[in-house]
């Protein structure tokens, strides 16, 4: 009657990890790589470490861990998102793909996904933070000028090795 009620394959429960000691891998599990040096939040990164251009008036906000050693990397501009588009269009010389009219936001491929490797495809995209009538994203620096964006640029560049093409 036992047999019954343990489900086919369990395990035996593994205890908890104490303070100071390492958590144990699964069985038959391989070990994970070692996660990537993880960028303050205040760390401002130029166009040479995401090797894409970066809009002269734009103002890094803050970088988030994207998974797969990628990240996301979040810059805000008071230019309308048209301005965007057209300065990313010229800068990477290809045109893009819109996603969404509404609210409008714009993609530029700026490497080939890899979804073995990779979390997010390398790419900037545009999105219109006014769109009907919003004021735009808010600016998270206390008294931080602007008070708003009207367009938030996102880059989450190749990775690094990767090749890009």
């Amino acid at each position: 009657m036992t047999l019954a009620m343990t489900p086919l394959g369990a395990q035996a429960p593994r205890p908890f990890p104490q303070p100071g000691q390492p958590a144990s891998p699964p069985p038959g599990s391989r070990p994970a790589a070692p996660a990537p040096r993880p960028q303050s939040a205040s760390e401002v990164p130029s166009e040479a470490t995401l090797g894409v251009p970066i809009y002269p008036t734009a103002q890094f906000i803050t970088s988030y861990d994207a998974g797969r050693g990628q990240r996301f990397y979040l810059f805000g501009v008071v230019s309308s998102y048209l301005e965007m588009v057209t300065y990313y269009r010229t800068a990477l010389k290809q045109k893009g793909n819109e996603l969404f009219e509404a609210p409008p936001t714009h993609q530029f491929e700026i490497g080939r996904f890899r979804e073995e490797t990779m979390a997010f495809p390398p790419s900037i995209t545009i999105k219109d933070y006014t769109f009907g009538g919003s004021a735009g994203y808010p600016n998270a620096k206390r008294g931080g000028q602007p008070e708003r964006f009207a367009t938030i640029i996102q880059i989450v560049p190749v990775a690094v090795g990767a090749p890009q093409d």
